[in-house]
């Protein structure tokens, strides 16, 4: 039998070894405990940049509260990883989250330095902290750091811990995450970074802005060779090959990843359709890691940028203001935005003046009056309308020119951009109506009076909404609502589809909308629009409001849809502009010219296949010359008229007899003659004649012309 002093002695060495496998038990699950309190799994979520690309998947702009792409670790070379793990924790792939050692001689310099200098952090550890806890040093806080650590390693793998590491470290200018790091550094992929690149990389994170090629040249060189020399001694490289690496030269300019300054204004319109087509707010864009695909056209938006930088295109400066201005391009076929221009000097989160209601002047005329006149079938293209003084319930419209035709038919109006019939047209179809056509495009307006024919608007229209209505007429009379955005989609490519669809509905018929782009591309070869050079299919209408504060040109070709306003931001009495809608009408076409370059001369616009063209309006000539000559025939006289006519053939011509007092009687109606016969006359009367010019058109005829005496004379007078 064992002693009592042995069994003593049993007894105590098992209650110790019992009471030391409780505390370390105790202590295990402590740290498990507070490690699963400790993290958030959300935390390890990390922001990513959304990148806005175009149709053909062109990078336009990146959009971050911290700039970082996230990779997957296969993504990254080996010598790559080894680069880091050489530098930062060579025990990496031995320890479970720390490492005794490395902690151990950290300790021990902090303990006889007086103060905690030195980390002696895992890539573990470095990630907890980084993520998890604050960046004050304490030996507390070094605890905390080893029980996250611990715990993160028992749920990850080490390629996922070094994939998370290698994501959320910061490497200088801005780069969050070695994907922009690469791309910053050396304008590369990850995937093709070498190894002298992958050193410079992983001597980065433990002083940016220390270490950085763009700050401290010979000390990035020597931190970067450092980092080879451990990769040697670490077995990832042999002694020759890390020697040949660190001959190798830096980097010695940044890479750009600031957004171009010409997508401003589009990246505002970006966020903003976003968050309310979409539901993602600004905030989750610049951290969500979206790919949003735009209707941009990069060309056209860079044009319209360099053209905004003229200051020549623009009205003279005024009481201390620049003259502003605003474009917008749309697709005709989608309704997407090409290109837009909030403002001169544009500024993210600036006043897109894009987006911002301006009195649109005599622009509004084809929108609230002309088009839904035909549309309702009051009139037609050359229906004669009233042009003259004329008061309407106490608004007295006057024509800019001050003179009036008494009548002219609707086209020339237009064309003309004539007052009076204007306000006429509207003012038998009805304001009501003409708010529901706007209204139907998304224009909304507050106003009730016949003004509205001329622009006079409460609040006015926007760029964007006036190329939107404009575009219906190229679209053969459908509506479709503008946007800035084609799709987003995810990180993992799945889409996000948007809270409610685009509008779109017909607004007009086929022959309507084609006798609109008829009668607006005349208004540009020979109306109002004629200021400029643009050889191909242009279609559209000027507009400016009172005191010429707003300068307009809407238009369209078969491709696009364009709006272009000039102006002050703010008028008083010293402010002045002595510009016409010209320079606007200038401008685009300048713009056009440089968007097709030598393709211009193939633009036509292509008639709907339900639709009757429009035929050239005929014009009513003064007839001058008429002459008479009368011949002897079988059964009297033959009186022969001739005359210069016309090179239009469609003008008719009537031949009038002057009976007493001033009357006519009809003898005949021509087309396309110059000359008639008037056959077996009695021989001894005398007869006079007229041939006045007619138009069928819109059945009116002109000025008669002169009057000649046909009668035949046996003596000469002479």
């Amino acid at each position: 039998m064992l002693s009592k002093t042995v069994r003593k002695r049993l007894i105590w060495s098992s209650v110790v070894v019992l009471i030391t496998l409780l505390i370390t038990a105790g202590s295990y699950t402590g740290v498990i405990l507070f490690g699963n309190y400790t993290i958030d799994e959300k935390d390890l979520v990390m922001s990513e940049l959304t990148t806005v690309v175009d149709q053909e998947g062109n990078q336009v702009a990146h959009l971050f509260e911290e700039n970082r792409e996230l990779i997957t670790i296969e993504e990254v070379p080996e010598h790559v990883q080894q680069a880091f793990i050489a530098v930062e924790d060579h025990r990496f792939l031995q320890h479970t989250g720390f490492d005794v050692r490395a902690i151990g001689r950290a300790l021990y310099r902090d303990i006889t330095s007086g103060s905690l200098q030195e980390g002696g952090s895992t890539i573990t550890q470095q990630l907890a902290k980084n993520v998890f806890l604050t960046p004050e040093k304490s030996f507390l806080r070094k605890t905390e750091e080893v029980l996250i650590a611990v715990n993160l390693e028992r749920r990850y793998t080490k390629p996922e811990i070094l994939e998370m590491y290698l994501n959320q470290i910061y490497f200088g200018h801005g780069a969050h995450g070695i994907q922009a790091a690469s791309k910053l550094y050396f304008d590369k992929e990850i995937s093709e970074i070498s190894a002298e690149e992958g050193a410079l990389l992983a001597a980065l994170p433990k002083g940016p802005n220390l270490y950085s090629p763009f700050i401290d040249e010979d000390q990035s060189l020597e931190r970067r060779n450092l980092v080879l020399g451990l990769m040697e001694r670490h077995g990832f490289l042999d002694k020759d090959e890390a020697v040949r690496l660190q001959g190798r030269t830096l980097p010695q300019e940044p890479s750009a990843i600031t957004a171009n300054p010409a997508y401003r204004t589009y990246v505002d319109m970006v966020l903003n359709e976003a968050e309310e087509r979409f539901g993602i707010r600004e905030d989750e864009i610049l951290r969500g890691g979206y790919e949003i695909e735009v209707a941009m056209d990069r060309n056209m938006q860079e044009l319209l940028h360099d053209q905004f930088e003229d200051a020549a295109i623009f009205p003279a400066d005024s009481a201390g203001q620049i003259a502003q201005g605003s474009a917008v391009m749309l697709d005709n076929e989608s309704g997407g935005v090409l290109a837009v221009i909030g403002g001169r000097d544009y500024v993210r989160k600036g006043l897109n003046r894009a987006e911002i209601p301006r009195q649109p002047g005599s622009a509004i005329k084809p929108l609230a009056v002309f088009a839904p006149a035909l549309e309702e079938e009051l009139y037609e293209p050359y229906s004669l309308l009233q042009d003259e003084p004329v008061e309407f319930d106490g608004y007295e419209p006057r024509n800019i020119s001050g003179t009036y035709e008494g009548e002219m038919s609707l086209y020339d109006a237009l064309v003309d951009s004539v007052n009076v019939p204007a306000v006429s047209v509207l003012n038998d179809l009805g304001v009501p109506a003409a708010k529901a056509y706007l209204s139907s495009q998304q224009i909304d307006l507050d106003d009730d009076g016949l003004s509205m024919a001329l622009g006079g608007l409460t609040n006015g229209v926007s760029p964007l909404q006036m190329a939107s209505a404009f575009r219906t007429f190229a679209d053969d009379g459908i509506y479709r609502e503008s946007y800035v955005i084609e799709s987003i989609s995810t990180t993992s490519g799945i889409s996000i589809l948007p809270d409610r669809e685009l509008r779109t509905e017909r607004i007009y018929s086929e022959q309507t909308a084609w006798y609109m782009t008829r009668m607006l591309e005349a208004a540009v070869t020979d109306g109002t629009g004629t200021p400029g050079e643009f050889p191909g299919a242009l279609a559209g209408k000027t507009g400016t409001s009172t005191d010429r504060r707003d300068l307009w040109f809407t238009g369209y070709t078969p491709d696009v849809t364009g709006a272009y306003w000039m102006g002050f931001d703010r008028y008083d009495e010293d402010t002045v502009i002595t510009d016409s809608s010209a320079i606007s009408v200038i401008a685009m076409k300048a713009l056009l010219r440089d968007v097709y370059e030598n393709e211009t001369e193939q633009l036509a616009f292509d008639k709907p296949a339900s639709a009757e063209d429009l035929q050239d309006p005929i014009r009513l000539m003064t007839i001058t010359d008429l002459e008479v000559e009368t011949n002897l025939g079988f059964t009297g006289s033959n009186i022969h008229l001739s005359w210069t006519g016309s090179e239009d053939e469609r003008l008719a011509y009537r031949v009038y007899e002057v009976t007493g007092n001033g009357d006519r009687k009809l003898v005949e109606e021509l087309q396309g003659q110059d000359s008639y016969t008037i056959r077996g006359q009695n021989l001894f009367s005398k007869k006079e004649y007229q041939v006045v010019p007619y138009n069928p058109q819109i059945n009116r005829e002109g000025d008669p012309s002169n009057t000649v005496e046909a009668g035949f004379s046996f003596f000469s007078m002479e």
